[in-house]
């Protein structure tokens, strides 16, 4: 049987290194690491590179996307003191999840999903909303998974540490960087 190919958009290798295994199981998977938020410059390497040794490893097709923080910073402006899961990180989900829309449709996905709705600092009903009207437009399918269910967070916590992961402290962007909030 032939599985579905989904276009798996991830943060890091901690949000993303167990759900990979669950997603599959029933998908053709390539990740894609499409982050222009993400703040310094260093922390996007580092992130990117934890990620890619992962998936690799795994002898899962990893897509590395250049940062395109100015672009990112443009779309941010006025939004700068928004509170974490507020208009700004709205802007950011739509964002990012737009390119990987695109790309997925592209480049002939069934699928596309995100590792961003398993963090508990995310709103993740923004993101399936987002990323149901962006399936809709580019005519795929949003996987929505809950992926909190049963522990997710915890669980994904926990692997992150069996494997060595590095895990930052903050989800990416300068403004929560700053803000302290995560």
């Amino acid at each position: 049987m032939i599985k579905p190919k989904l276009l798996f958009h991830i943060c890091c290798a901690p949000c993303s290194g167990l759900l990979s295994q669950r997603l599959l199981q029933d998908f053709q998977v390539t990740v894609y690491f499409d982050n222009p938020n993400i703040w310094p410059e260093s922390e996007f390497q580092k992130r990117a590179q934890e990620a890619e040794k992962y998936f690799k490893a795994q002898n899962v097709e990893f897509i590395l996307v250049d940062q395109n923080y100015a672009d990112w910073k443009k779309l941010t402006v006025g939004l700068e003191g928004e509170p974490e899961q507020g208009k700004r990180c709205k802007l950011c989900y739509h964002y990012r999840l737009k390119a990987a829309a695109t790309y997925a449709a592209e480049h002939q996905f069934d699928y596309f999903t995100t590792s961003l709705s398993i963090s508990p600092y995310k709103n993740d009903q923004a993101i399936k909303n987002i990323g149901q009207a962006l399936a809709q437009k580019y005519s795929l399918k949003f996987l929505a998974d809950d992926f909190r269910v049963n522990d997710g967070f915890r669980k994904a916590t926990e692997f992150a540490k069996e494997q060595g992961f590095y895990r930052q402290k903050y989800c990416g962007c300068e403004f929560s960087l700053n803000n302290g909030k995560i």
